[in-house]
C-alpha cells in the first residue's frame, strides 16, 4: 500500500479530530482542573438509603457550599468536591448530608485535602516535567539517527507527533470536561507522560526501520523507503497497541473509578499514538524531504501575484 500517497488525507484526519478540541479550549473553560490544580477538598460518600445526585446537590447548596461538585460513582457512592474544609468542618458536612438524607446511615469512604500552593507547585512541575521530555527525546533521537542524512528532521518529527498526541488527548478532554463535567487531576498528567513514552516509542520502531532502509537501499527513493518501513512494521504496531487496548479495556470494566481518567487517557493516547506514528511522523519527513511546502508557499505566492496583477 501507498501509504505516502495518501499524507494529505493523514494531516486532514487529525486536523478534523484536534480542531473541535481547540475550539472548546478557546470558546469554553477549557479542561476543567480536579482539585489538585484549584485546591478544595474532595469527600467520598457511601450512603445505606437511596439518593437522588440533585437532592445531594441542593443539600449541599442549602449548607454553604453552592460551588460544590458532585458526581455520582457507583449505586449510593458520591464523589463531592469543594472548598477547602477543616477535619470538623467535613465532619459537621458528612454528618449533615446523612442525617437529611439517609436516616439508616451513611459511611465517609475517603477525604482528601490539597491547598491551593500545592496544586500551583504540580501545574509548575508537570510543564517542566513535559518540557524536559520533550527535549530529552529530541536531544536522543538526533543522536541516534546521527548516520542518516538530516538526523534533525527525525528529532523534529518525533516531536511533531508527540505534540499531535498530547494535543488530541487535551482536546478530547476539554470537550468531556464540558459536556460531561469529567476532571483532569494528577494522573491525567502521568498518563499523558505515559502517552508521550509510548508514542515516541511507536515512532522510533518505524524511524528505525527507515534508517536500515535508507542505508541499505540508497538508489530506493525516501518515498519507497518510507513506505516498505511503514509495510514492514506496522502488523508489530498493531499488534502491541491491540495488547494495550484489550487490557486497559479490561480494566475499565473491572477497575476501579479512582483510576478511570488515567484509563482512559491511556485508551485515547495509544490510539492516537499508534496512528501518529504512520499518519504524522513518517509523514512529516516525507513532506520536508519533498519540500512540500516550499512547493505550496510558491503557489500562493503565484496567486497573489496574479491577483495583484
Amino acid at each position: 500500500m501507498n501509504f505516502v500517497k495518501y499524507r494529505g488525507w493523514f494531516f486532514l484526519l487529525s486536523l478534523l479530530v484536534i480542531a473541535p478540541g481547540i475550539v472548546f479550549l478557546i470558546i469554553a473553560p477549557g479542561l476543567r482542573p480536579g482539585i489538585d490544580f484549584n485546591g478544595g477538598s474532595t469527600i467520598t460518600i457511601q450512603f445505606d438509603d437511596p439518593v437522588n445526585q440533585d437532592e445531594l446537590r441542593l443539600s449541599l447548596t442549602n449548607l454553604g457550599h453552592p460551588d460544590a461538585t458532585v458526581q455520582k460513582l457507583e449505586e449510593n457512592n458520591f464523589f463531592i468536591r469543594t472548598r477547602e474544609l477543616d477535619e470538623d468542618s467535613k465532619d459537621l458536612l458528612v454528618e449533615s448530608i446523612g442525617a437529611k438524607l439517609s436516616p439508616s446511615g451513611s459511611k465517609e469512604l475517603s477525604f482528601d485535602l490539597v491547598s491551593p500552593v500545592v496544586a500551583q507547585e504540580t501545574v509548575i512541575n508537570a510543564f517542566w516535567a513535559v518540557l524536559a521530555a520533550s527535549v530529552g527525546i529530541f536531544i536522543y533521537l538526533w543522536w541516534a539517527f546521527r548516520n542518516v542524512p538530516n538526523p534533525f528532521r527525525y528529532g523534529t518529527a518525533a516531536i511533531l507527533a508527540l505534540i499531535h498526541d498530547a494535543v488530541v488527548v487535551i482536546g478530547i478532554f476539554a470537550i468531556l470536561g464540558e459536556l460531561a463535567d469529567i476532571e483532569v487531576n494528577t494522573m491525567f498528567l502521568i498518563a499523558l507522560l505515559t502517552v508521550i513514552g509510548y508514542s515516541v516509542n511507536d515512532t522510533i520502531v518505524v524511524f528505525d526501520r527507515l534508517r536500515e532502509n535508507v542505508l541499505l537501499y540508497p538508489n530506493r527513493t525516501f518515498v519507497e523507503n518510507t513506505n516498505s518501513s511503514i509495510a514492514e512494521t506496522i502488523g508489530r504496531s498493531l499488534n502491541t497497541s491491540l495488547t494495550l487496548l484489550f487490557t486497559l479495556l479490561a480494566l475499565l470494566l473491572f477497575g476501579g473509578p479512582t483510576i478511570r481518567v488515567f484509563l482512559w487517557v491511556l485508551l485515547i493516547g495509544v490510539v492516537a499514538g499508534t496512528y501518529s506514528s504512520i499518519g504524522i511522523a513518517t509523514q512529516t519527513l516525507v513532506v520536508w524531504e519533498n519540500g512540500d511546502l516550499g512547493r505550496i508557499f510558491n503557489r500562493l505566492r503565484g496567486r497573489r501575484g496574479n491577483a495583484a496583477a
